[in-house]
C-alpha cells in the first residue's frame, strides 16, 4: 500500500506539471483583446520590444514554480509520513529530552530543517530567476539571512501553534478544533498587532518618510480620509528589489501605511500621492480588519474539514502513513498536507474578494486625487519595473492575482480620465 500510494502521487504531480507546462507555453498567450490593443492599457505603448519579450519570459517561467512548489510541498509531506521520518524525528525527540515540550521542539526542528532543505531548490530557482531578469537587487547572503529568519519565525509560530493544538487533541478528541479556532482569533490579532514592530523590521528597515514636503502632501490627503495619521513610514527595498510597491500592515496602534524606497525614487509626487491614497482605502473601508474575519471564517471551517479528514485518512491509510492515532505528533505533517490543499483550494475565492477590495481602492484613490493619469503612468511603472504580465492567463489571474489585472486598472484609469475631460470641456 505505501509503495502504491507513493507511485500513484508521483504520477499525479507529474500529470499535474505538464499540464501547467502545456497551460503556460503552449497554450495561452499575451496577446490582448482587440478593443485594448493601442490603448494605454496596451503594453506596447509603454514597453520596448525587449521589456515585452522579458516580461513574457519571466512571467511564464515564475508562474510555472508557482504551479508546481505547492503541491510539491504536499508530496514531501506525503513521503514524510510513507517512509517513517516523522516516526523517526518523533523518537529523536523522545531520546534527546525528558520533557514534552521540549520533545516537540526537537520533533519539529528535523521536520522543519527537512522541509527547508528539500523545498531550497525551488526557492533558490525562483531567487536565482529573479537575479536573471534585473527584478531582485539582492546578494546571496543577504537572501539567505531573510531565509533563515523566516525560518525561525516560523518555527517559533508553529511551536506555539503545535504545543496548544495538540494538548487540545488529547483533552477533545471530537471538539479540538473548535477551541483552537476559538484559540486562534486573540493568536491572530496579536501577531497582526505586533507583525508591524516586531516581525517585519527583523527584515528591512523602516524610518518615517524623509521627504517632508512630500509628508505632508500625504498627511492632507489622509486629514481628508479622516485617517489620524502622524507619520507616513519608508522602508529600503533597494537593497532586495527594484519592483515598486506600497502597503498597509498592522492594526490598532501599530497600523502603519508604508512606502517601499524604490517607489520614492521612481515615481513622481503626484503618482506616490495617488498611490497613498490608495492605501488608505484599505485603512477607511477597514480591510485589514475584514481581511483577519474573512481569515478566520475559512479558519474554523478549514480546522472542522482536517478534523473530518483526518479522521478518515487514518482509519483507511493509518497504517501506511505510520500514524496510530491522531493525536500523536508524528501526524503533523498530514495537518499540514491537508491545511496547505485547503488554502490552495479556497485561494480563487480569497483572491475574489482581495481583487474586489483592491477595485475599490482604486476607485477611492481616483475620487481623493481627481487625477487618474497619475494612476495610469503609476501602474504601467508599475508593470514595467516589475516585469509584470498586463493580461495574465485565466488560471494565473485566479490562483495567483490578489489583484485587478494591469489591463483591468488601467482600463478603468483611461475610462476615468476620459469621463473627466468630457466633463471639463
Amino acid at each position: 500500500m505505501t509503495r502504491k500510494i507513493g507511485f500513484y502521487a508521483v504520477v499525479a504531480y507529474v500529470l499535474y506539471g505538464l499540464f501547467f507546462y502545456w497551460y503556460l507555453f503552449q497554450y495561452t498567450s499575451p496577446t490582448l483583446p482587440f478593443e485594448y490593443q493601442g490603448s494605454q492599457a496596451d503594453p506596447s505603448t509603454f514597453l520596448n520590444s525587449r521589456e515585452l519579450l522579458l516580461s513574457e519570459e519571466y512571467s511564464r517561467v515564475r508562474n510555472f514554480l508557482f504551479f508546481i512548489s505547492t503541491p510539491f510541498e504536499w508530496l514531501l509531506y506525503l513521503f514524510i509520513l510513507l517512509f517513517g521520518f516523522s516516526k523517526v524525528f518523533k523518537k529523536w525527540g523522545e531520546t534527546s529530552a525528558k520533557h514534552k515540550p521540549l520533545q516537540t521542539a526537537i520533533y519539529l526542528f528535523w521536520l522543519n530543517i527537512t522541509a527547508f532543505i528539500l523545498t531550497f531548490p525551488i526557492s533558490y530557482i525562483s531567487y536565482s530567476l529573479s537575479k536573471t531578469y534585473h527584478i531582485s537587487t539582492q546578494s546571496f547572503p543577504s537572501w539567505m539571512k531573510d531565509q533563515l529568519i523566516d525560518f525561525w519565525v516560523n518555527f517559533v509560530i508553529v511551536y506555539l501553534v503545535v504545543v496548544v493544538l495538540y494538548w487540545l487533541m488529547r483533552k477533545s478528541q471530537k471538539r479540538w478544533w473548535l477551541y483552537g479556532w476559538f484559540l486562534s482569533i486573540p493568536f491572530t490579532l496579536f501577531l497582526t498587532f505586533i507583525q508591524p514592530v516586531v516581525i517585519d523590521p527583523l527584515y528591512n528597515d523602516f524610518t518615517p518618510l524623509k521627504d517632508k514636503e512630500l509628508e505632508t502632501e500625504i498627511l492632507k490627503l489622509a486629514s481628508a480620509s479622516n485617517i489620524p495619521a502622524d507619520h507616513v513610514f519608508e522602508v529600503n527595498m533597494s537593497d532586495k528589489t527594484s519592483a515598486l510597491n506600497a502597503y498597509v500592515t498592522g492594526i490598532g496602534s501599530n497600523a502603519r501605511i508604508v512606502l517601499w524606497d524604490t517607489s520614492l525614487k521612481e515615481l513622481e509626487n503626484e503618482e506616490i500621492l495617488f498611490v497613498m491614497a490608495h492605501e488608505m482605502a484599505h485603512y477607511v473601508e477597514k480591510h485589514i480588519y475584514i481581511g483577519i474575519s474573512i481569515s478566520l471564517f475559512f479558519s474554523l471551517f478549514g480546522l472542522y474539514f482536517v478534523y473530518k479528514l483526518m479522521h478518515w485518512i487514518v482509519n483507511r491509510w493509518g497504517p501506511a502513513l505510520k500514524i496510530s492515532k491522531i493525536e500523536d505528533i508524528q501526524s503533523f505533517p498530514l495537518v499540514l498536507l491537508l491545511i496547505s490543499m485547503l488554502l490552495f483550494a479556497v485561494n480563487p475565492l480569497t483572491n475574489l474578494i482581495s481583487r474586489y477590495e483592491e477595485k475599490r481602492a482604486d476607485n477611492y484613490a481616483i475620487q481623493l486625487t481627481d487625477n487618474p493619469e497619475a494612476g495610469i503612468v503609476t501602474f504601467q511603472k508599475l508593470a514595467k519595473t516589475g516585469l509584470s504580465e498586463v493580461n495574465p492567463p485565466l488560471l494565473v489571474k485566479i490562483f495567483r492575482y490578489s489583484h485587478p489585472t494591469m489591463l483591468e486598472r488601467i482600463s478603468k484609469l483611461e475610462e476615468e480620465s476620459i469621463r473627466l475631460q468630457n466633463e471639463k470641456q
